[in-house]
């Protein structure tokens, strides 16, 4: 293959080794994310940072316990972050749909080493907001990409396990950052400004490399459909699936799936722009519009459910607890270390039992953590300080913040990621991915803005909110979100076409276009073959596919023309 250099791995590796390979490459990725994430956690515990570089707080001289006098600097600070993911999310989803995915991430690593180094070196608050908003800049192109080009690589039966996989490099990078920064409060007593100068430099590195490798990486087979590139993604496909014995059939039966779903997209939808597919002008059975709002609400009750506030504010909520300021900050950690490891459940349970029943099960249990962690704490702060019982409450409350980001990293961390890098039609899907991460980026700033406030005025009663978000999450997952598991990334076009918002009738809807449209789908129902296995004719792509179930009548009178032709020919 001529059109891709010789020192793309694709050349190298093939199938279960280059789907590795991609994994760590989007792993590398994740993980920066999960450590920017987590590093700020202890940045703003740092004494040098808090009091004498951003203004917005001191030490308490009888605990040593950080105390902030501006929550608002504080949370603005956090969260000016959230805003830079939010514009670099949409830059990265029209970037990566126009000029393909590896492009995306070169450049939005490149970004967010600029963000990174000016972080490192800021010198007051306002050099400190923008350098954030500079790094969730990249940050948001990242995150708008890597996700769909992992998803668009993998194959339908393990998709889930490799995005899970990589979700747990973004918890990994939240451990190695509160450990980092453990470490670094023993230099000098912490209380120099290299205690956060190098944590937040430290990120630099993983995204330096990010940068060098990703160019020697195949793009993703969909994309190169889509514009054109068939022989190029042709033979992606067959490195990435095989292409003899057991393997023989499959990446042709796939790619000739992919090539039928983007002819169909383009006669059935007319508009792609961002402001287009929020309201879903001119999706027509694609129904753009509702798929955008599905995953700006989960991102958005991703962050609700409370993993904001525990990831971020861990000091602040165990502070809460009664735990007294020396063994917060390992605690704290440790707590990462079990989040980390939660999330090899995941790995293999989200092929298995499918997204919504992984909602379904973490929504259960983090809504009792959150609620019974309140009700500890409120009990344990009734009593003495040091006392037996205050002790034993607070011990109850911090095991139900472990229980919560145990199951928090085993359900709702992976799936909000993976949902909207699959349900969207090829045609948009960079641009629909990038719809998540705008609700994620709401979410999340929305939230760090006013947790410090929160947290202040409501103390533990804030662990009821949590919960109470967790509930609300049940019924929203039951009516409104289709399945995706075991569903190639073409048949999800099926899954939503149905004009209801309701999942029963998308499903029932689904079940008659598959009957209707077998051709659409063909790598999944007949997966090595894409012969017809009534005439032994070569299927054609685009022949009478339509997503309204009212067109059977008048679908494919021309193929079964040809058919009878075949037979008594």
């Amino acid at each position: 293959m001529d059109l891709i250099p010789r020192s793309n791995v694709v050349h190298k590796l093939q199938k279960r080794g280059l789907l590795i390979a991609i994994n760590c490459v989007a792993a590398l990725s994740i993980f920066f994310f999960g450590y920017d994430q987590g590093m700020m956690g202890g940045v703003n515990t740092a004494p040098d940072y808090y009091h004498n570089v951003m203004k917005f707080g001191h030490t308490d001289p009888q605990t040593g316990s950080p105390v902030v006098d501006n929550t608002l600097l504080q949370g603005g600070i956090v969260s000016i972050y959230y805003l830079g993911t939010l514009m670099g999310c949409l830059v990265g989803g029209s970037f990566g749909d126009r000029y393909g995915r590896i492009k995306t991430i070169g450049l939005g690593a490149g970004w967010a080493v600029i963000g990174a180094a000016l972080q490192t070196s800021a010198q007051n608050h306002v050099w400190m907001i923008f350098a954030r908003l500079i790094n969730g800049w990249g940050t948001g192109m990242l995150n708008a990409i890597v996700p769909v080009w992992a998803t668009e690589t993998a194959e339908h039966t393990s998709r889930g396990q490799f995005v899970a996989i990589e979700f747990t490099l973004n918890i990994f990078g939240v451990v190695v950052a509160y450990w980092i920064e453990y470490g670094c409060n023993f230099y000098k007593g912490g209380v120099t400004e290299f205690t956060w100068r190098f944590p937040i430099a430290f990120q630099i590195a993983p995204l330096l490399l990010l940068f060098v490798i990703c160019w020697f990486f195949p793009e993703s087979p969909r994309w190169l459909v889509k514009v054109g590139r068939e022989e190029e993604a042709r033979y992606i496909l067959g490195r990435l699936r095989g292409e003899t014995g057991a393997d023989a059939g499959k990446a042709e039966a796939e790619f000739q799936d992919v090539r039928n779903i983007a002819e169909l997209e383009r006669k059935t939808a007319s508009h792609s722009s961002y402001f287009s597919m929020l309201f879903g002008i001119g999706s027509g059975k694609l129904h753009t519009g509702r798929r955008v709002q599905l995953v700006i609400w989960l991102q958005i009750m991703q962050e609700w459910i409370g993993i904001a506030g525990v990831t971020i504010f861990a000091p602040t909520i165990f502070a809460t607890a009664g735990i007294q300021h020396a063994s917060v900050q390992w605690i704290s950690g440790l707590n990462t270390i079990t989040y980390m490891l939660s999330t090899l459940v995941c790995v293999f349970t989200l092929d298995r039992i499918g997204r919504r029943w992984t909602l379904y099960w973490g929504s259960i249990v983090q809504g009792i953590s959150m609620f019974l962690a309140g009700g500890l704490t409120t009990l344990g702060l009734q009593h003495p300080a040091g006392s037996p019982l205050a002790k034993g409450y607070s011990s109850g409350a911090v095991a139900m913040i472990f229980l919560f980001t145990a199951t928090f990293g085993a359900t709702w961390l992976t799936v909000p990621w993976l949902y909207p890098a699959e349900i969207f039609p090829l045609e948009v899907r960079a641009k629909g991915n990038a719809w998540g991460v705008v609700g994620w980026s709401l979410g999340n700033g929305w939230l760090t803005l006013i947790l410090p406030v929160v947290f202040k005025a409501l103390e533990q009663k804030t662990y009821y909110i949590f919960g109470i978000a967790n509930v609300i999450t049940l019924p929203m997952v039951y009516c409104l979100y289709p399945e995706s598991n075991q569903r190639t990334l073409e048949e999800m076009n099926l899954v939503f076409a149905s004009d209801s918002i309701w999942t029963w009738e998308a499903e029932r809807n689904f079940a008659i276009l598959k009957e209707q449209n077998p051709e659409l789908v063909q790598a999944a129902q007949r997966g090595n073959s894409v012969i017809d296995p009534e005439t032994g004719m070569p299927m054609k792509s685009g022949r009478g596919m339509s997503l309204d179930v009212n067109a059977r009548g008048h679908r494919g009178d021309a193929y079964e023309m040809e058919k009878q032709t075949f037979k008594h020919g």
